[in-house]
């Protein structure tokens, strides 16, 4: 390997233009368009702009899309892996063309850059998720974000005026260019680099120092702290992690650094692309999870270091690869599930697994579940009992003590928060989705979030689901109460109206409810007392540990 390994194309692109140059930008771009840049489209034009994406000039031309998706190489015959496309909405597509200048600019209206407009299309979303993900399955995470993207991709070059602006850690935020010169002025000269989207334990600082110790390397390790996978925005626990791991590294041959990174989780794919990314950053080797075809590693100019799993041996007390071990050896394990059922029970996490500091800092994050916050999601039909079953549950947690309790009931976030709503389907789904918002706020500061509104459509209920889980407890209840038993609750005459064809667009009536299939419980208050069924809900948060209860002793 060549010393300070040049950059992917043989130079580093830094398209940030001189401070007079911006001004004269600045001044111009207040006549041209605005895209507000998503957060994942920030962290992309971040690397495209400092470097780190060498030798991007902006978001990806048609041919050069077209190429990558095909080849793996730029039209031009560069080696390039991944699609880096700039995704925008039909509407806004229709008010530029070709040779249009866009300004883009971050959520606060900030400038970052212009595109002078090349290419404007609508891709087949189908062929890329077979090209890049090797399957077009919407289970799979990376595939499920690309057919959520906007519809029209917009392809052009840049010119920067600044980069994103950052508030956190820093000290360790680095360009391409400022490691380069860091690099230089330690003296390094064979740089190993290691990506990751976790927390690092004594397994991986095992993995890391030894394979940088057969390539006699120096170590940089370069987290990313972007949009890595869905709900895994909050990456400051991670980093702090990694501040206090980096203490039991060498200090002379060890640097942390942070790469803002909107992970494709593509697979093979990204692991080329990593490589050449940290290539930018100055490495000269990179340790990889798999094996990379030996074909691309000419064309990378960076080493691909494979690794071997590393496995603790209770009788040598140390980390060893896997295929170093003796026939007999113990082998201790604690996955990533098992480490989460740990945090959650207030568990002990053995020293051999990882650093004190390391698990006293995750603790911190994620306490145990007896403090985590919750929502209780009730759902059912009018009349069903919801309301009434809340207000017992709301009481019986009050009595408790311990967090704050919120109330959502259906009728009182329809006069104070969704007013102006009115029971189209687009407008019950965005009343439920505010409802969920608030849930999740009140969940992830720990409090106790109580939803009754009548809920019916799955699709919704699931995203209210998704947006809390990653926060806190998320608890489905569905009141099953049949609705002969709703009718004849029924004290203000709804049903009766809604079958005189007074109501339109009534739940049960003339507007399907979409049962829960799989909830965390069932209740029919035809069959209970509001006070059981409150009491059923108490047990069932005292089982899943929300509630420090029998589970605790």
């Amino acid at each position: 390997m060549p010393m300070f390994v040049k950059p992917h194309g043989g130079m580093l692109k830094q398209l940030i233009v001189p401070e007079k140059e911006a001004s004269i930008i600045k001044t111009e771009s207040k006549n041209y368009i605005s895209w507000d840049l998503t957060e994942r489209q920030l962290l992309d034009i971040e690397l495209i702009l400092n470097g780190a994406m060498s030798p991007l000039e902006g978001f990806m031309n048609k041919a050069d899309y077209e190429s990558v998706l095909k080849d793996m190489r730029l039209s031009d015959g560069t080696f390039w892996p991944m699609p880096i496309t700039l995704d925008v909405t039909e509407e806004f597509s229709k008010k530029i063309k070709p040779s249009d200048k866009v300004a883009l600019r971050d959520h606060e209206g900030v400038l970052i850059a212009v595109m002078e407009v090349r290419d404007l299309w609508m891709p087949d979303k189908a062929k890329e998720a077979e090209a890049v993900y090797g399957s077009a399955d919407l289970k799979h995470q990376g595939v499920n974000l690309l057919f959520n993207s906007h519809p029209v991709y917009a392809g052009g070059v840049l010119k920067g005026v600044e980069l994103p602006k950052h508030y956190d850690f820093n000290e360790l935020r680095n360009t391409p260019l400022e490691l380069r010169e860091r690099f230089k002025k330690l003296g390094w000269s064979r740089i190993m680099g290691f990506h990751t989207l976790d927390t690092m334990h004594r397994a991986e600082q095992a993995l890391t120092f030894k394979s940088a110790q057969t390539a006699e390397a120096n170590l940089l390790l370069h987290p990313a702290v972007g949009v890595t996978r869905p709900g895994d925005n909050d990456y400051f626990s991670r980093v702090r992690c990694y501040e206090h791991i980096i203490r039991h590294y060498p200090e002379q041959t060890t640097a942390l650094s942070l790469l803002p990174l909107a992970s494709r989780m593509s697979g093979p794919r990204e692991v080329l692309w990593n490589a050449i990314i940290r290539k930018n950053y100055g490495c000269t080797h990179f340790i990889a999870g798999s094996e990379i075809s030996a074909k691309y590693q000419d064309e990378l100019g960076i080493q691909i270091i494979p690794f071997d799993e590393m496995a603790y041996v209770s009788e040598r007390a140390q980390y060893v690869p896997i295929s170093e071990l003796r026939h007999g050896e113990i082998v201790l394990r604690i996955t990533e599930d098992e480490v989460k059922r740990r945090l959650d029970e207030g568990l002990e996490i053995p020293e051999w697994f990882s650093h004190k500091e390391v698990i006293t800092e995750l603790r911190k994050t994620y306490p145990p579940r007896h403090r985590q916050g919750f929502t209780i999601f009730f759902t059912g039909l009018s009349g069903a009992g919801k309301s009434t079953v809340a207000n017992i549950l709301r009481i019986k947690l009050m009595e408790l003590g311990g967090r704050p309790v919120t109330m959502l009931d259906g009728d009182i976030v329809r006069k104070n928060l969704s007013s102006e709503l009115g029971f189209s389907r687009e407008h019950r789904d965005l009343n439920i989705i505010r409802i969920g918002f608030v849930a999740s706020e009140i969940t992830k500061n720990g409090g106790i979030a109580i939803c009754a509104p009548i809920a019916p459509y799955a699709s919704t209920r699931a995203k209210v689901r998704a947006l809390i889980e990653t926060l806190g407890g998320f608890l489905e209840v569905y009141v099953s109460t049949p609705i002969d038993i709703c009718e004849e609750r029924d004290r203000k005459g709804l049903y009766a109206k809604a079958r005189a064809g007074l109501i339109k667009e009534f739940t049960g009536i003339s507007d399907p409810y979409e049962a829960p299939e799989n909830p965390e419980l069932a209740i029919n208050t035809g069959e209970c007392t509001p006070d059981e069924a409150a009491q059923r809900i108490i047990l069932k948060l005292e089982k899943f540990g929300y509630l420090k209860g029998r589970s605790s002793i």
